[in-house]
């Protein structure tokens, strides 16, 4: 008897049947609706203490505040999809503010220039770790712990206890991080336009979906014939980009530029990534839930300081969001994986399965036999 087997499932980006990839993105968005509902009764309770926190200059100070944040989430976001993280964008953003502040010191530089060279240097940086971790396969959090440091050093071998001061940044670089269009600051719609083109990318092109590919199972990814080590590499090198032009920004938006500058940013990165519902396993999350968890810190920072309350409980607070994040993340990992496993024992029950077809045929046989 001739059995005939039902097509599989499509795969998701991840590998996952076409009804754990419903599941997951279903799970994401209830993610993301909890982070952007947590945001606005923190916003609405701060506003009932304190009327003054939605001011226009509050808002305009929160989203300016939060831009640097985004841009660099949304890098991360796509390294740590492939089961990667970088530690290095921190000392990028510091690099990159002070060598491009050095640069354009007491003279007319133009803006673009200006960013094509904060870029370049990101884009040097990233190529540095990508190189390392996809084809050295030498550990991510070892790399990037390495050039942290190595970049950390340079930076303050280059500045010698020097600054940079905002009266010698031309006006052409300091109206980007003051200006605005309608009201609407710069730095803020350049992170919307960032963070929407690498978000389309992801979720629209098939290279893009290879990164959740890569996150959801490397060895998968091999036997599919995604050039891993491309993507890993293109990941690093994004990443980099996102924090030289972040560091170009940085010293737009304050002008004074020292030698330890986003010095400790890293963590506050990888906090508003993982809060944000991307997976520090990799393979599942969004940049717009990176974006999300990034104002959601942001905002806590604004909050604490309207409230008068002590610093120290901003990182105790993102500590606790972090912890809470990565425990989500666990539950949500195992109860996806119980979905697909009874979906999986359902569909070779049912009547028609080739499991069961196959079963029949076996009873058949047996009964011809005896």
């Amino acid at each position: 008897m001739t059995v005939l087997a039902e097509s599989p499932a499509r795969s998701g980006p991840d590998g996952a049947p076409g009804g754990g990839r419903r599941l997951v993105d279903l799970l994401l968005r209830a993610r993301e609706l909890s982070i952007f509902g947590a945001l606005v009764v923190l916003v609405v309770a701060t506003t009932i203490a304190n009327p003054r926190f939605l001011s226009e200059q509050g808002v305009k100070d929160i989203f300016l505040n939060a831009s640097i944040l985004v841009l660099l989430a949304v890098g991360q976001t796509i390294v740590v999809v492939t089961r990667n993280i970088d530690l290095s964008v921190g000392s990028v953003v510091g690099l990159v503010a002070f060598l491009v502040g050095s640069f354009v010191s007491g003279t007319e530089t133009n803006l673009l220039v200006a960013v094509v060279l904060g870029v370049g240097i990101g884009l040097a940086c990233g190529l540095v770790n990508g190189l390392l971790v996809s084809f050295c396969r030498v550990p991510a959090l070892v790399v990037t712990l390495g050039t942290l440091y190595v970049i950390q050093g340079l930076q303050y071998r280059i500045a010698q206890g020097e600054q940079i001061s905002a009266s010698e940044v031309p006006d052409g670089i300091l109206s980007l991080g003051t200006g605005g269009v309608l009201g609407v600051p710069y730095l803020p719609i350049i992170t919307v336009v960032v963070m929407l083109l690498v978000g389309y990318y992801l979720r629209s092109y098939s290279s893009g979906r290879e990164f959740y590919a890569i996150g959801s199972s490397p060895e998968a990814a091999r036997l599919a014939g995604i050039p891993i080590r491309r993507r890993v590499l293109t990941a690093y090198l994004v990443s980099g980009a996102l924090a030289g032009l972040a560091g170009v920004l940085w010293l737009a938006r304050f002008g004074t530029v020292v030698a330890d500058a986003a010095n400790g940013w890293e963590l506050t990165v990888v906090s508003a990534v993982v809060v944000g519902g991307v997976a520090i396993t990799g393979g599942v999350g969004t940049v717009y839930g990176a974006a999300l968890g990034a104002l959601l810190l942001t905002t806590i920072g604004s909050v604490l300081v309207v409230l008068k309350v002590n610093s120290f409980w901003q990182q105790a607070i993102t500590g606790v969001l972090l912890l809470l994040a990565i425990s989500v993340d666990r539950l949500l990992e195992l109860r996806v994986a119980r979905a697909l496993k009874s979906r999986t024992r359902h569909s070779a029950d049912a009547p028609g399965a080739p499991g069961a077809a196959k079963a029949g045929a076996g009873t058949v046989t047996k009964g011809k036999d005896s």
